[in-house]
């Protein structure tokens, strides 16, 4: 229980910064939960990354396992209130005024200026994760191959990290 303060001024913190989706702040997210605050390593977020890409629903769900490991049942729950309610009360006052503000001139500058804010928070995102993966070959390869279909067709995601998955457990069997 003593880390729940903790918990709710980090989580209430990134909550903020997902503007583009939750990989937009992964990269503080990395700094304050491994760095800062130990509670677990940079290969471990990245595997919880990993899978909350495969769960169903929201992808940043996996910060609900950050919670438990850092103070079991409680910890997970004050994490999820902590990351989401911030947002949820930020997206509702927001999406209130900006309908009020149908005909203001700066709308849409405003709309235009916070796209590539949300790219660069993405990237930023993305970039902290490739650090944090395995660079071997194997690995590499699996990448780009992914990267390859997803380009080039439409195949849902959770498809290939089910067979990336088992693919690197034939290619790096267990460990």
């Amino acid at each position: 229980m003593k880390q729940i303060p903790a918990l709710i001024r980090v989580f209430a913190f990134l909550s903020l910064l997902t503007v583009g989706g939750g990989t937009a702040a992964f990269p503080e997210m990395k700094v304050l939960t491994v760095d800062v605050h130990h509670w677990l390593t940079f290969p471990q977020l990245v595997h919880l990354f990993s899978i909350g890409q495969l769960a169903p629903g929201p992808n940043m769900m996996m910060i609900v396992s950050i919670g438990q490991w850092a103070d079991g049942l409680p910890g997970a729950i004050v994490v999820v209130a902590a990351f989401f309610g911030p947002t949820c009360i930020l997206a509702w006052m927001i999406g209130r005024l900006w309908n009020r503000m149908a005909n203001w001139p700066w709308r849409t500058s405003i709309e235009r200026g916070l796209a590539p804010v949300a790219n660069g928070l993405l990237l930023a995102g993305c970039l902290t994760i490739a650090k944090g993966a395995d660079r071997s070959f194997t690995a590499i390869v699996i990448t780009l191959a992914v990267l390859l279909i997803l380009l080039r067709s439409r195949i849902n995601p959770a498809f290939l990290i089910l067979g990336a998955g088992v693919i690197g457990g034939f290619a790096f069997g267990v460990r």
